[in-house]
């Protein structure tokens, strides 16, 4: 989580910095992917967790 706040920072920073149409649209795409990467891990884990507890798995 450190290193995501850290390069989402820097993205944000180099957004805010410049006024090159490609830069800013990269930036703001890679902070997108990163973002979109952060809510699918969450769900995953999610997932992983309610799989555990789940009482089918209880018996075996």
């Amino acid at each position: 989580m450190e290193k995501e706040a850290w390069i989402l920072q820097e993205l944000q920073r180099i957004y805010d910095n410049t006024s090159n149409y490609n830069v800013r649209t990269l930036m703001k795409a890679a902070q997108d992917i990163i973002e979109e990467q952060r809510k699918r891990i969450d769900q995953m884990e999610g997932e992983m967790e309610g799989t555990i507890w789940s009482p089918r798995r209880w018996g075996e």
